[in-house]
């Protein structure tokens, strides 16, 4: 592995690094060479983590995956590698990086916020040039049909044979591994001694058939300390008739192999880093077909998670180790049965076939994605004022901080300008605009500032206080039937990030809790922003709750995930179905959320049939939204909207190079109101009914 940590540092020198940087461009080459578009490219290992990378620079919009078979360590060790950026960069080329399962993802995930200080959304790193690498992982398997076929061979029955009569009257258990530090042979073997010291029943009983693979960076020391182990072991506890430890430093036949795993009373992985460890899964195949013996598996291999049936230990608690194989060797047959039918289930259920097949499918929907978010043009106001003053009746969604009013540290300074407020008097005054103000802040300070505006609709904390437009509306609890139970955890967090963070604070509101970190040093503060959200990711996955982590601007919110914005405008849209002009315009991550769901309505409806019984290609369908307490939408229908896909602007506020899901921008707060302004002052009877 290329963080190993063994005797040998020369190979890390620089001419080494050179010469893996020079095999990697060459292959880079030869893939753009047979390049054709549209095709998926697939990287595999550790020995090509550059290729995507270099690919990329060649053909930017190549479709390129990155499937690491190997354990990916966690970023304190690969914080110590010296090209350790270069690699990171190398890797997030592609578009989509698997890993044998969710500690390596998460352990990379931990590396590109601790070490390229990048931003993670979840399963997702965003690049500084934009670019969105999609994290995830997924169990590789093993041909089980392949290996049946070769358990069941016809000569696999004479070895079998022969291996029960070589050790008639015997215990076997089997090892087979690379002779490489990360295999744990040594700790097999210390524990091997342990279970003959302390458990004498099993002298001259049971015998360690040790199969140890040449690697491909022989190391001499530990060759030695193998063998002398295995002498020291077989010295003590053997005699003239009876050798406990048969080691083999070579390559076996495939019969003999197979022979091995379907004899052998127990299997005994003791790896201390093994990316996924496929023998283990090829043995209880052929348990399955003959003994049905248990698998001792450690828990730092990649397939520990896979087969919970497995008995598990820790390579490093020798003590312990020998303490399971004892009770491994005496289980009784229902036992031994039950744990293996459960482990081969598991294997059966994820083959090599539903790896590749998975990682296929994963790739594809990223490529789906890929191109959601995109660069956009600048708002065309003539065609905004246009299509206002031929609608009958307008929707309007507004996020407030970033939008309407410009961010400023101190959070309560950012109060509505004049001209914001005259805006706000002229679209509320016109009985066809509908006007919602949907935003992170609470429902207090949306009141004081815009109750002068009776009409004027409000949602709070993201969605989680509701004020439907309209005189005489009141504030609705849209959160109030939702698990809540989530916010001690995650206080406790940001208590600990505050109280080493000078100039951040919390802001705890009744659905979500905000991290604020504007007053603080700036780039101290997006570092341990950075670590929060990873604490928090870890916390959260780890207990499943049904929350999520938003990284905003200066701030790091957790919120249900039942309450955001798109939902919040979902409601609004089926609650007046025959809107036929709207405007969104919102600055952050948050703010992603409505104009997703307005360009999924929009697509969704783009990609029917003419034939449709909707009514054909231009007419949106909306869902009910999804119901928050026992009584809401019961009954609901699906409704036809009189929506036309270039009725929705939405619109971002920032450069034209950011990544949105929005179909325009403005370069600032100013754009957005001149916006609002220029719609009400050019239509001739904008107030016509006031």
């Amino acid at each position: 592995m290329m963080w190993r940590d063994d005797e040998d540092r020369s190979m890390w020198d620089q001419y080494s690094w050179l010469s893996y940087v020079k095999v990697n461009q060459m292959f880079a080459e030869r893939v753009v060479a047979e390049h054709k578009p549209g095709d998926i490219i697939w990287v595999h290992d550790y020995h090509l983590l550059l290729v995507p990378l270099l690919v990329r620079r060649m053909v930017p919009d190549a479709h390129i995956g990155l499937f690491v078979h190997s354990s990916f360590p966690s970023s304190e060790l690969f914080r110590c590698l010296p090209q350790r950026n270069h690699i990171l960069e190398g890797m997030l080329g592609a578009d989509l990086i698997c890993f044998q399962n969710q500690s390596y993802a998460r352990h990379f995930l931990s590396c590109c916020v601790r070490i390229c200080g990048l931003e993670v959304q979840g399963r997702c790193v965003e690049l500084s040039n934009g670019r969105v690498t999609k994290v995830s992982h997924n169990i590789i398997g093993i041909d089980v049909e392949r290996v049946r076929y070769e358990a069941t061979a016809p000569g696999i029955g004479l070895r079998m044979h022969q291996l029960r009569n070589l050790y008639k009257d015997k215990r076997i258990i089997v090892g087979c591994d690379k002779l490489d530090v990360v295999r744990g042979v040594i700790q097999k073997l210390l524990a091997f001694y342990d279970l003959l010291l302390h458990y004498p029943q099993w002298r001259e009983n049971v015998v360690l058939i040790q199969i140890t693979i040449p690697a491909m960076h022989s190391s001499l020391k530990l060759e030695r300390q193998v063998s002398e182990l295995v002498s020291q072991i077989n010295g003590d506890f053997g005699s003239l008739s009876f050798t406990p430890v048969q080691h083999y430093h070579q390559v076996i036949e495939r019969e003999e192999y197979y022979a091995l795993l379907s004899v052998a009373d127990l299997a005994l992985v003791t790896s201390v880093r093994d990316g996924m460890n496929t023998m283990s899964m090829e043995y209880v195949v052929c348990q399955k077909e003959h003994r049905h013996s248990p698998l001792i598996l450690s828990e730092f291999t990649g397939t520990a998670g896979h087969l919970p049936a497995a008995i598990h230990i820790n390579p490093w608690d020798i003590g312990g180790v020998a303490a399971a194989i004892h009770h491994s060797l005496c289980i009784s047959d229902q036992e031994r049965f039950e744990r293996n039918i459960q482990c081969h289930d598991q294997v059966v259920s994820q083959t090599s076939r539903t790896w590749a097949l998975s990682l296929v499918q994963q790739m594809l929907i990223r490529l789906r994605h890929r191109y959601s978010a995109h660069s956009t043009p600048i708002l065309d106001t003539n065609l905004l004022v246009q299509h206002f003053r031929s609608a009958r009746k307008r929707l309007f969604l507004l996020d407030y901080d970033g939008t309407l009013t410009p961010i400023v540290k101190d959070p309560a300074a950012a109060v509505p300008s004049q001209r914001l407020l005259d805006a706000m008097h002229a679209l509320t005054n016109d009985t066809r605009n509908i006007v919602y103000i949907i935003s992170g802040r609470d429902e207090a300070f949306l009141s004081k500032h815009f109750s002068q505006f009776p009409a004027l609709g409000l949602s709070a904390e993201h969605g989680s206080y509701f004020k439907e437009h309209g005189i005489g509306s009141t504030w609705q609890n849209l959160s109030a039937e939702l698990d809540m139970s989530w916010k001690g955890d995650v206080l406790n967090v940001f208590r600990y990030f505050t109280d080493r963070t000078l100039g951040s604070n919390i802001e705890e509101k009744k659905s979500s809790i905000v991290w604020h970190y504007r007053n603080a040093d700036p780039d101290f503060g997006s570092f341990q922003a950075k670590e929060c959200q990873s604490l928090l990711d870890n916390i959260l996955s780890q207990n499943d709750l049904q929350v999520e982590v938003v990284v905003g601007k200066k701030n790091v919110e957790v919120r249900p995930l039942a309450i955001n914005k798109g939902e919040i405008v979902h409601r609004i849209l089926y609650s007046n179905p025959d809107t036929d002009f709207v405007f969104c315009a919102g600055d952050d991550k948050t703010d992603e959320d409505m104009f997703r769901f307005l360009s999924n309505l929009a697509n969704d409806t783009s990609e029917k049939e003419p034939s449709s019984p909707t009514g054909g290609m231009n007419t949106m369908m909306i869902m009910p939204p999804a119901p928050l307490s026992r009584s809401s939408y019961v009954n609901a229908t699906s409704l036809s909207l009189k929506l036309k896909r270039d009725q929705i602007f939405t619109c971002t506020v920032g450069p034209n190079s950011k990544r949105t899901r929005a179909d325009w921008h403005v370069g600032d707060v100013h754009g957005v109101i001149d916006s609002l302004l220029g719609m009400v002052g050019t239509s001739r009877d904008a107030t016509s009914n006031t």
